[in-house]
Order: C-alpha cells, then sequence, then structure tokens
C-alpha cells in the first residue's frame, strides 16, 4: 500500500492512499462472508451463500459498501503510520466504490495535523547528572554470589531449615504420588510460597501435612511432606585461591577490580539513560508543545494495553492493580492520558530537531540495525520492509540520533544545583506537576 501526503495550509494534510487489489479482494470477500451469515436466501444454510448468489439477493453497490466501511479506517491508520504524520481530528475521506475487486483502488483522507512545534534552544537547558560511583556493597555481593557458585554443601543436624539451605525432601500426594528425594535450595523460588513457608523451620526427620491451594477448585489438596536432610553452603574464603578457582584471574585484587569496572559500566549505562530521559523532559518542558486529538487517544490505549500486558504476565490484572493502588480508573486514564502527550510531545520535538540538524539515516545503517539485534537479520529486514516497520527503524534510529547530539550539548550541572534552581519560585510553579516517565529513542523501550 503505497500513499502520497499533500501539505495543505491551515495545518491540514491530504493523504492519498493506493489500496493495492489484492486488499480490496479480501475486504469484499470479508463483507460476504459477515453478510452471508445475517442474509436468509432460500435453498442455502446461513454462513452458506455463494456470494454470486449473494450479489444476485443484496445487490453489488450493498457489498462493497459494506467491504469498504469495514477495512478503510484500517487502511487509514495504516497510512498514518507509514508517513507518520500526526492527525489532530477524524479524516474526512473521500472515495468512489471500486468497480471491481481485481484492480487497485484509491482513496483520500483530509485530516487536520499537529502543528510543528518550535524547538527551545537546547545548549540553553541545564540538566542534572550525577556520575555513578560503585557502592562496595555492591562489590561485596557480587562477590559473595561467586562464592555461592563455588561453595560446599555441609550437613546440618543442630539446627532446623532456613532460607539459603539446601534440603532433600519428599512430597507425598493422594495415594502415594509425588516425588522422592526432591532436592532443592530454599528462598531461590522454585516451590510455592505455602510449601516453603512450611519447610523453614523443619528439621531433619520431621514430617507434617500441608494444605496446597489449586486453581479453579475450591478445595486444598493435602501433601505430606517429609525433610530428609538439611544442607548448608559453607563459603570459601575471599582469597587468591577463590579467584583462581572461580575466575580468569589469579589474584583477588585482579578480580575485584573487574567486578568493579563491570559495575561501574552498567552504573554508567543507567545514568546515561536517566540523563537522556532528563534532558528529553527539559526539552518538553521548555519548547511549551501542547498535544492532543486522536494521536494523544492511540497513545493512551497503547500505555493502556502495556500496563494490562504488564500486569497479566505477572499473574494479577487491572482491577488488582487499581485496587492495590487505590486508584480509579478514571484517574488511571488521566495520567495515563498525560504520559501519552508528553511522549508524543517529544516525539515531535525530536523530529523537528532532527529536520533541523539534517540528520539522516540510510538504508545500510538500518540494515546493519536489523543485522545486529537478529540472526536471520536479512530475512527480517524483508519481513519489515513488508510490514512497513522498516521505515519506523530507520525514524526510531534518526530520533535517537537527534537526542544523542541534543544530550550532547545540554548543560550538564551537578543535581544539587538542579535542585536548588527547581526550589526557586516563578510562576509557573503554581501548576501542579504530574511525573511522566518519557519514551526516548535508543532507550530499552525500543528493542
Amino acid at each position: 500500500m503505497s500513499t502520497q501526503v499533500e501539505e495543505l495550509p491551515d495545518n491540514k494534510v491530504r493523504l492519498t492512499v493506493d489500496v493495492p487489489k489484492a486488499d480490496v479482494h479480501h475486504a469484499v470477500e470479508h463483507a460476504a462472508s459477515d453478510l452471508a451469515e445475517s442474509v436468509k436466501v432460500p435453498g442455502f444454510r446461513q454462513g452458506k451463500v455463494p456470494v454470486p448468489v449473494l450479489v444476485s439477493r443484496i445487490g453489488k453497490e450493498r457489498l462493497y459498501t459494506e467491504a469498504i466501511e469495514s477495512h478503510i479506517a484500517g487502511w487509514y491508520g495504516n497510512a498514518v503510520a507509514r508517513t507518520r504524520i500526526r492527525p489532530a481530528e477524524q479524516p474526512q475521506l473521500d472515495y468512489e466504490l471500486p468497480a471491481s475487486d481485481d484492480q487497485d483502488w484509491r482513496f483520500t483522507a483530509t485530516v487536520s495535523v499537529l502543528p510543528k512545534p518550535a524547538v527551545s534552544d537546547w545548549k540553553q537547558l541545564q540538566v542534572p547528572y550525577a556520575e555513578p560511583e560503585v557502592p562496595e556493597d555492591y562489590v561485596e555481593h557480587e562477590l559473595n554470589v561467586l562464592r555461592s557458585t563455588v561453595a560446599d554443601l555441609s550437613p546440618v543436624e543442630d539446627r532446623p531449615a532456613q532460607q539459603g539451605d539446601t534440603v532433600v525432601i519428599d512430597l507425598v500426594a493422594g495415594e502415594g504420588g509425588g516425588q522422592r528425594d526432591y532436592v532443592v535450595e530454599l528462598g531461590t523460588g522454585r516451590l510455592l510460597p505455602e510449601l516453603e513457608e512450611q519447610l523453614v523451620g523443619m528439621s531433619a526427620g520431621e514430617t507434617k501435612q500441608v494444605a496446597l491451594e489449586r486453581a479453579g477448585e475450591a478445595e486444598s489438596e493435602p501433601v505430606e511432606v517429609t525433610m530428609k536432610e538439611i544442607k548448608e553452603k559453607v563459603l570459601p574464603p575471599l582469597d587468591d585461591e577463590l579467584a583462581r578457582s572461580a575466575s580468569e584471574f589469579d589474584t583477588l585484587d585482579e578480580l575485584r577490580a573487574d567486578v568493579e569496572q563491570r559495575l561501574r559500566e552498567q552504573l554508567e549505562l543507567e545514568a546515561d539513560e536517566a540523563f537522556r530521559r532528563a534532558t528529553l523532559d527539559r526539552l518538553v518542558e521548555a519548547s511549551n508543545v501542547q498535544v492532543s486529538g486522536p494521536v494523544v487517544d492511540a497513545r493512551t490505549r497503547t500505555l493502556l494495553r502495556e500496563l494490562d500486558g504488564v500486569m497479566r504476565r505477572s499473574g494479577g490484572s487491572l482491577d488488582a492493580y487499581l485496587q492495590l493502588s487505590g486508584e480509579s480508573a478514571e484517574t488511571l486514564v488521566a495520567r495515563l492520558r498525560e504520559q501519552a502527550a508528553a511522549s508524543v510531545a517529544g516525539e515531535m520535538l525530536l523530529e523537528a530537531a532532527a529536520d533541523q540538524l539534517g540528520i539522516a539515516v540510510t538504508d545500510e545503517e538500518v540494515d546493519d540495525s536489523f543485522r545486529e539485534r537478529f540472526e536471520e537479520g536479512d530475512k527480517i529486514i524483508d519481513q519489515a520492509r513488508e510490514a512497513g516497520a522498516y521505515e519506523s527503524e530507520r525514524e526510531a534510529m534518526r530520533l535517537a540520533r537527534a537526542l544523542d547530539r541534543i544530550a550532547a550539548e545540554v548543560e550538564r550541572v551537578p543535581p544539587e544545583q538542579a535542585a536548588a534552581r527547581e526550589a526557586i519560585w516563578t510562576p509557573d510553579k503554581e501548576k501542579p506537576k504530574t511525573e511522566t516517565k518519557l519514551w526516548t529513542p535508543g532507550s530499552k523501550e525500543r528493542a
């Protein structure tokens, strides 16, 4: 599907969208299937009416009208995504019904778009940045994790089981079924929480009944648990011998330095990402961009779907989230809408900045991006071109480069200096602000 964009006065554009005949044919077939379910034709079962008979019954115009009206919103949406315009209202669609379903078809959409924003001079912006420091307890924690991987297990006889112990248990359920001599480390999350709670505090040789709840069943299933053995980890000393046995280094000092360097690199990545977010946040604030309309509505729905997906993957739901947070559905949607508006404003500013800076991304660079991230890079490239994701990747890379340039040219100031500046009263401080987390090109969300 190809689309041409014509800019009109008063922040309007006209999209001319060419729909391939294959898509038109699919739309007609889909409409015929839907209409066959509702149209009664003597001699045919409902839903089994042949297309020629259906057309003779309801007329070709009604069939094509149903086909176009049920699919044009999707075609328009794809055209908007491909051209990356930002509608401010619903479009005015103009078209004539296809003459047949075996030829290409065209429609136009005239729509008001959000005006291009004026980008504030980012070189005048002050953005807080703190040089990351590696806390000593972070290093000690990583070294202790390494010690744990080479620790010896020593039998415990003078105390009950506790978190961190490795235990050997028998689990017997029903008529002798279950698992015997099951080895597990307490605290690793491999057992059901209600089972692990009962194991902590049991002594070797002890047996008890544990009721385990099963999804969809009102009654709990009793399981007989026998604690057979308890073993504790005996950590080796932090010395050169540990470094040689658990790493490629010969001394503990070399190992410690390597751990500290890896932690520093991770903290620097996190600090740089936080700085990029803060930079875009300040740019949106300084440029005073106000956005609304269908593009913000669509982004709000996306954020809501993402939140629902996160809750479902963790075994929860949006209803449970609202109950736990004490937030009403209306407040949640309003908060997400504010985040969506800030996100769209940030993207628009970066687009304008990329234009201003003359940033371009070549096909070779887009191809390299796909090949770096996917094993079957060439196959993914072809799929991305067909699905329209290729140009989205190019634009995401362009915006990321724009943000890189802006972040490199703003003034970095210590957090305490930025906090002192924020404490100075100005009239705009009277406006309540809601914390938002803006998407930034190149951040983990894109990947």
